[in-house]
């Protein structure tokens, strides 16, 4: 009998740990969500609760008890209580305690923050969790009540500090709510001392719009949410699918008028042990397999020669393939692959507005199954230009499968197997300086406003004489702007004394911009006027397809045509401009033979406006000089001067300060005299 009793004991202690291996291996490095608290009766609709689980105090141990850290678990959960599926769900959790995430399971981060994450970055807004794997909840109606399919759970892990006011109350979120313009949520109230609840409803509207069949609330495959757009949407198509792989089509659409990628870099996390067979169209940083022969995958697959994958990274960093891959039939043929990672805006190119790459990715258990498809999370995209913008993306969302046209001609259309879109947004960082800066001068005055002083950011650590990152850059003769900022001293201060202007101690420092261009208004008549543009490169990266764009608030409905540049006119204020064919490369800086400095590369072009269509245009009062300018779709730090009549300049600000400075001007000149 005891034997008998023993030998149970075994075989159960046995069970438990195959089922605690099991689970660590479906959840790496994530915390666990705990079960989460029994529903609110009275919530007919999207239940959002919050519940500390405990905190224990961890060192450093400080005198300061504002600034003592704890630890802390928690677990966040979203239930669908209502009779319309809860689809892609985000929460949104304002925290109040400067946690900081180390641990998030159940859910990542909509943003694709990295972890371990500060919560103060969100710059007193809330922290956005979407839902992965579980990215849609079903109605209990069409479920019978599945609390699996109706209820998702967030596993947090973390480090808060007392703060100011101490841990009484205990350290709960301020608020919690959905990010779905549908639902209503109103303030959080506490259950108990550690738990925070919240009952969202749809808005009237959104319930008196409400077009979702009811088939499709109780059939998770026939319902999606709509196409979402963005500067840049990324496609994820699973376009064939087997039980321990699919092929799967990325697809990098550009949708800003004005923003461009040169040499892109696509990345991704991996959150269920997947791995790159081989790619199309593409290729990654780094050909690594040590993660697969040394861990799970290498045990899973014992018969597979890993010498043929191509990458088991976590996190894989993907590049385009040259353009002299194209054709290769091993590692090109794709169409929109194999342009050196370049991506132009549509209103340039709308055959380079896309770049596409094809991969084979293996499965891991326990998703080794023909259905079981999962894309990878937090995506991120940049360019390998400085000049490229900053994105922003947000978590795959699944949307009805894309269509592709019959590859043998045929009127039909094979749709994918399942389809995910990241969309992802140009932002600009606090405090980001720009990366181009843009002069003015005119035929009615003989000297040039520059760049402003540190326009494009001033390093921190400069070397050479000490200069003034506050004082104003100095007016300078025209033939300056071919010459390197470091050996136009002697120039500019040659020309202030020549016009009697001051000469500031210590002097200022140089815009540090690696593109400036040159606005020059050339002449201005009864029937029209003109003007020339001139774009410097002061780079050593040659650039190639560029293409700039100018915003003429009052001049836009008199643009005739540009004579060196392909221009159009776009919108309702902006003038497009990219250079010839054949001609589209801004060469980089040189050291031309006879020259003591490195001389930038350029083009310029003169651009006709007519007077017909703006016949109260005063091109002399500023109405010639452009608002804004773009380059490589970078906004260009503007001049806060412009050139007068008179030899002096006019501020940007107002024709009242203009005036001031313009008799402050006059009056030093007498004094002067």
């Amino acid at each position: 009998m005891a034997g008998s009793i023993a030998s149970q004991a075994v075989v159960l202690g046995a069970i438990l740990l195959l089922a605690g291996l099991a689970a660590a291996q479906q959840t790496p490095r994530a915390p666990a969500a705990a079960a989460a608290p029994a529903p609110d009766p009275g919530c007919n609709g999207i239940q959002l609760t919050y519940n500390l689980q405990g905190r224990e105090k961890i060192r450093p141990f400080v005198p300061d008890r504002s600034k003592q850290p704890y630890s802390f678990k928690a677990n966040a959960s979203v239930l669908n209580g209502g009779t319309r599926p809860l689809r892609s769900w985000s929460m949104l959790v304002t925290f109040g305690h400067d946690e900081i995430l180390v641990g998030v399971g159940g859910a990542v981060l909509t943003g694709g923050a990295e972890l371990p994450y500060n919560t103060t970055e969100d710059a007193g807004n809330a922290t956005s969790f979407s839902g992965y794997p579980q990215t849609d909840l079903l109605t209990p109606i069409a479920t019978a009540g599945d609390i699996t399919q109706i209820q998702a759970s967030v596993g947090l892990v973390g480090t808060l500090f007392a703060g100011p006011r101490g841990l009484v109350p205990e350290p709960l979120p301020t608020a919690l709510t959905l990010d779905d313009p549908d639902y209503n949520c109103p303030a959080a109230t506490n259950v108990t001392a550690t738990m925070l609840t919240t009952c969202c409803l749809l808005t009237p509207e959104a319930e008196a719009n409400a077009t979702v069949p009811e088939a499709n609330a109780t059939d998770p495959t026939k319902s999606f949410l709509p196409r979402r757009t963005g500067d840049l949407v990324i496609t994820y198509d699973v376009v064939q699918a087997y039980p321990t792989s699919y092929l799967a089509l990325v697809t990098l659409e550009n949708n800003a008028k004005l923003g461009r990628l040169d040499n892109w870099r696509l990345s991704w996390e991996w959150r269920r042990g997947e791995f790159i067979y081989s790619m199309k169209g593409a290729h990654p940083l780094e050909v690594d397999v040590n993660e697969c022969i040394y861990g799970a995958p290498g045990q899973y697959y014992q018969s597979l020669d890993f010498s043929q994958v191509l990458n088991c990274e976590k996190k894989p960093v993907i590049l385009d393939l040259p353009l002299s891959r194209y054709n290769d039939t091993q590692m090109g043929k794709i169409e929109h692959c194999c342009r050196n990672g370049t991506i132009l805006p549509k209103s340039m190119d709308a055959a380079q507005s896309k770049s596409a790459f094809q991969m084979q990715v293996f499965k891991m258990p326990p998703d080794t199954n023909r259905t079981k498809l999962f894309p990878p999370a937090n995506f991120k995209i940049s360019g390998g230009s400085s000049l490229n913008p900053d994105y922003s993306c947000g978590q795959p969302v699944p949307v009805s499968p894309t269509g592709f046209p019959n590859p043998s001609g045929l009127d039909s259309t094979t749709l994918a197997v399942a389809t995910w879109q990241v969309v992802c947004n140009i932002t600009t960082a606090k405090g980001a300086k720009p990366k181009c800066c843009v002069t003015f001068s005119a035929h009615y005055n003989d000297s040039v406003i520059p760049c402003n002083t540190c326009a494009c950011g001033c390093p921190v650590n400069r070397r050479g004489p000490t200069c003034s990152t506050t004082a104003p850059s100095m007016i300078l003769p025209p033939e300056a702007l071919l010459v390197p900022f470091d050996n136009r001293t002697q120039k500019a201060q040659a020309w202030a004394q020549l016009k009697h202007y001051n000469v500031p101690r210590p002097m200022p420092c140089g815009d540090f911009c690696g593109v400036s261009i040159n606005w020059h208004v050339s002449t201005d008549f009864n029937k029209g006027w003109s003007a020339r543009v001139t774009l410097f490169n002061w780079g050593d990266v040659d650039m190639a397809n560029w293409f700039a764009a100018m915003v003429m608030d009052k001049a836009y409905d008199g643009f005739e045509k540009a004579y060196s540049f392909n221009a159009t006119a776009e919108g309702n204020n902006t003038i497009f401009m990219q250079g010839l064919e054949g001609l589209n490369y801004l060469v980089k800086q040189t050291n031309m033979s006879g020259s003591d400095y490195l001389v930038p590369g350029k083009q310029q072009s003169v651009l006709s406006f007519t007077k017909k269509l703006t016949p109260d245009i005063d091109v002399v009062a500023g109405d010639g000089f452009p608002t804004k300018v773009f380059f490589n779709g970078d906004e260009c730090a503007m001049p806060q001067r412009l050139p007068i009549k008179s030899g002096g300049f006019r501020t940007h600000l107002s024709s009242a300060f203009a005036l001031v400075l313009l008799m402050a001007a006059s009056a030093l000149l007498l004094l002067q005299q």
